[in-house]
C-alpha cells in the first residue's frame, strides 16, 4: 500500500534534509534525463535542492484538466531476499493493469506559473486504486504546498513531505522532474518512516496529448534499523507510463 499512497502526493500529482543527503547541484550531477536512461541501474538519491514552500512549477503546455492511463509496467526490489520494501509483493497484481483518472495542473501567480493541484490529483489517484467508497480523505497544508497528510480508516495516517527537489527542461516539448519526498505511515501500535524519490519524463505530443514515463525509488529512512545495510541504495522501484488527453471539458 505505501507504493501506492506515496503516488498520491508526487508530483502534484499523482522527502527532506536528513544527515545531509540532500545537496545543492553541482556541475558534476548528473542530468534527470541520463537517469531516466539508467533507470532501474540506480545506486543512490538524485542531487536535488532543498526546498521550504516553493511550488514545483511546470510548463505552460501542462496547465489543464487531463483524463491520465498510468500503467505500471515494471518493479523491482534490487536488495532482495535480504531488503524488501513493505507492501512491494502486493503492487504485483497492478503490473499491466492500466488505471484511470484525472489530474489537474494550474496558473498559479503565487508560484509563478503552472503547478499541480495536488490534493485534486490525490484524491482522483485514491478513487482509482481503492474506489469512490475508500475512506481515505486528503488534508493539505494551507502554508506548505509540499506537505500533505492522508489519513484512512482504522487510524492509519501517511504524512509526507516534499524536501528536495530538481527540474530540467532540454527541449521545449519536454520537461523533467524529480522530488525527494520524506513519509512517515502510522499505524496502530506502529509507526514507519522511508524516503521517495519520483523522477518524472514529461513529452508534449501535441497540445492535447502529453506522454510521460513516471520513476518511484523507495528508499530506507536512517530511522530504519536496516539503513546501513541498503548503503543508500533503494529497495523497491517502480515503472509507469503515462498517457495524459486533455480532459473534454477543458478544451
Amino acid at each position: 500500500m505505501l507504493a501506492i499512497l506515496t503516488r498520491l502526493i508526487v508530483q502534484g500529482f499523482c522527502c527532506f534534509v536528513v544527515f545531509g543527503l540532500l545537496a545543492m547541484p553541482s556541475a558534476l550531477a548528473d542530468s534527470l534525463s541520463d537517469r531516466v536512461e539508467r533507470f532501474p541501474y540506480w545506486q543512490r538519491k538524485p542531487t536535488v535542492t532543498v526546498v521550504n514552500r516553493e511550488d514545483l512549477v511546470y510548463p505552460d503546455w501542462m496547465a489543464g484538466t487531463w483524463d491520465v492511463t498510468s500503467t505500471l509496467l515494471q518493479l523491482e526490489a534490487p536488495l532482495a531476499p535480504d531488503l524488501k520494501s513493505p507492501g512491494f509483493e502486493g503492487n504485483r497484481r497492478y503490473l499491466n493493469q492500466p488505471l484511470s483518472f484525472q489530474v489537474r495542473f494550474q496558473r498559479n501567480p503565487k508560484a509563478g506559473g503552472v503547478v499541480g493541484d495536488r490534493t485534486f490529483n490525490s484524491a482522483n489517484i485514491s478513487h482509482a486504486y481503492f474506489g469512490d467508497t475508500s475512506e481515505i480523505k486528503i488534508i493539505p497544508d494551507a502554508d506548505n504546498p509540499n506537505r500533505q497528510v492522508i489519513d484512512m480508516a482504522g487510524g492509519q495516517e501517511l504524512v509526507s513531505v516534499v524536501r528536495g527537489r530538481s527540474h530540467e527542461q532540454p527541449e521545449g516539448d519536454r520537461f523533467l522532474s524529480t522530488e525527494i519526498i520524506y513519509q512517515v505511515f502510522r499505524t496502530p501500535g506502529q509507526i514507519y518512516f522511508n524516503e521517495v524519490e519520483t523522477t518524472t519524463d514529461y513529452r508534449q505530443e501535441d497540445s492535447d496529448h502529453l506522454d510521460a514515463e513516471q520513476l518511484t525509488a523507495i528508499y530506507l529512512s536512517p530511522k530504519d534499523p536496516a539503513y546501513f545495510r541498503a548503503n543508500g541504495s533503494p529497495v523497491a522501484l517502480y515503472r509507469y507510463h503515462l498517457e495524459l488527453t486533455r480532459a473534454e471539458s477543458a478544451k
